[in-house]
């Protein structure tokens, strides 16, 4: 491997960049802490994987792409492993069905952990006489491990969310009550701007390059969609006027019978991850489709903003303030939030590479690029992403019909 120039590291002394990594590591042994091997095992539905799945492919990561080509005489702590938690990295090789994941009832969650205390403890051998690649490669997990805490959350979320039981992952206070905000909207940018991660700083290779494009005037909501707004648009008959649809999202709707955002029910309340609540009118609506929101946005006569039209607004906007994940610990969207924080929000882009995107060299080269079919772009960040994760450019995807994660909208219009 011939280093990762795509991803670009940020520069850290070697104490300081083992710190984060050894943090952020905790966190999702933490996250992992209130879990049964079998809460840790189940897995929901095939685009969501397993808590132990979790746990066990950011170690694989380490492992493969670190220890295995960066640490001379490392040994694995076991071959079968690799087979098991790879995820798509075809260069590496078969691996176990993404569907089938939930059957992996060996190794157990504490095998899991000993794994990666096993890893753990070789990185830390490493330090401090990692290569410069081998520095790239652990920002870059990081950076990953970040991710599927998020993943581990809103994963265990739709797990829980299957039993008629209904646990709560963690207790939570009772929220308290807020008005809602004024909707109103903001002129944004208009001519030739520039979006894109800047080259200082770590950034996902499909952030780059930075590039110009131009924005036509248009305006941008101060907030986002609440819970209140989305029962007016089922109240008004929302999900059942196919004039309000993409033929394809009509589709999903007749087909999978929705009739509200996942994990509502019909008496006003939700499930979370703090059990089953009543549903809190004043937050951001959460577990909504693209389908969804560019049916919504038709209905409030407005549309989703473009995936430039967002970076723009939000690139002034300091991306550490606002509702984010701190610490291992139930989360949920709250009222009266930044730009950043409480829910991930569609926008009207496809998930398309910028002029003269570059994959990293590699198989972490398959990490980003091979997804650019089929998916929209979501910006900013949600109530479960790590806080200091993500930035104005990062380029969240998904597919149009995908809503397990915490994913809502902000409106936009024409000016």
């Amino acid at each position: 491997m011939n280093g990762l120039p795509a991803f670009r590291s940020e520069t850290h002394s070697p104490a300081d960049l083992a710190d984060r990594l050894f943090k952020t590591r905790k966190v999702t042994l933490d996250l992992a802490a209130p879990l049964s091997d079998a809460d840790a095992t189940i897995q929901p539905f095939p685009d969501a994987s397993p808590a132990k799945w979790h746990l066990a492919h950011t170690t694989w990561f380490f492992e493969t792409f670190v220890l295995r080509d960066h640490l001379p005489g490392y040994s694995a702590f076991d071959d079968r492993f690799a087979f098991l938690f790879n995820s798509y990295y075809e260069a590496e090789g078969e691996r176990h069905a993404r569907p089938k994941r939930g059957m992996l009832s060996r190794p157990s969650l504490d095998e899991v952990r000993a794994w990666r205390a096993h890893v753990d403890e070789a990185l830390d051998r490493a330090f401090p006489a990692l290569s410069p690649e081998a520095v790239e490669l652990i920002e870059l997990g990081i950076n990953h491990e970040q991710q599927h805490q998020e993943l581990f959350l809103t994963d265990i979320l739709a797990t829980l969310a299957e039993n008629p039981l209904e646990p709560a992952y963690f207790e939570l206070p009772t929220p308290a009550c807020f008005a809602t905000e004024p909707l109103t909207f903001h002129p944004g940018r208009t001519g030739i701007v520039e979006i894109g991660a800047r080259d200082d700083g770590f950034a996902f290779d499909c952030e780059r390059p930075r590039h110009r494009v131009f924005l036509h005037p248009h305006a941008i909501g101060s907030r986002r969609v609440t819970n209140g707004e989305w029962a007016e648009f089922i109240a008004d008959g929302g999900y059942t006027n196919s004039a309000l649809w993409l033929s394809e999202g009509w589709d999903w709707v007749q087909r999978e019978s929705i009739s509200a955002p996942l994990y509502w029910r019909a008496e006003g309340t939700e499930f979370t991850l703090a059990g089953r609540r009543e549903i809190d009118h004043a937050a951001p609506v959460a577990h909504v489709s693209y389908y969804e929101a560019d049916a919504f946005a038709r209905w409030a006569g407005a549309r989703l903003p473009t995936e430039a039209e967002w970076e723009s607004f939000a690139e002034s906007a300091d991306p550490s303030i606002g509702n984010q994940l701190d610490q291992a610990t139930a989360v949920l969207p709250k009222p009266g939030g930044g730009i950043f924080g409480d829910t991930w929000e569609w926008t009207g882009s496809a998930y398309l590479a910028y002029p003269g995107f570059a994959p990293a060299e590699g198989a972490v080269g398959e990490y980003n690029g091979k997804f650019m079919s089929g998916q929209h772009v979501l910006k900013g960040a949600s109530c479960a992403t790590p806080r200091g994760h993500s930035r104005a450019s990062y380029r969240n995807f998904f597919p149009p019909a995908a809503r397990w994660q915490f994913t809502g909208l902000r409106l936009a219009r024409d000016s």
